[in-house]
């Protein structure tokens, strides 16, 4: 009985491993996109307030915060141009990426905060 748990916390264990290393592999994966995607020229979006903006920002960085979006959409210009979406956690630039999505945009990611952005 005791081999019987201690053989399920072990694959318990090694299944919590894996799948840590599925998502750090992911989110890898997904900050190299987004450094691609500035590299190749993709508008770089930071939908926070002005004052987060004016603390600090990625650079060249395009400020329209997400409650101006709806309003400002043609500073995103056209539908088929990358754009790199990141606020300060990742919440308000997953928000902006849905309604750019919505709207028509095809090639839009969100790299959550600017802490994540690439250097």
């Amino acid at each position: 009985m005791y081999n019987i748990k201690l053989t399920s916390v072990l694959v318990l264990i090694l299944a919590l491993g894996a799948s840590c290393n599925a998502e750090a592999h992911e989110e890898s994966n997904k900050m190299n996109d987004v450094k691609t995607m500035i590299e190749n020229g993709a508008l770089v979006l930071d939908v926070r307030s002005p004052m987060e903006y004016n603390m600090g920002h990625y650079p060249d960085a395009l400020n329209i915060p997400i409650t101006e979006l709806q309003k400002r959409l043609d500073e995103v210009g056209p539908k088929d141009r990358a754009v790199v979406v990141y606020c300060a956690s990742g919440s308000r630039s997953e928000t902006a990426r849905n309604f750019l999505k919505s709207m028509g945009y095809e090639n839009v990611i969100n790299a959550g905060g600017l802490s994540n952005m690439p250097r």
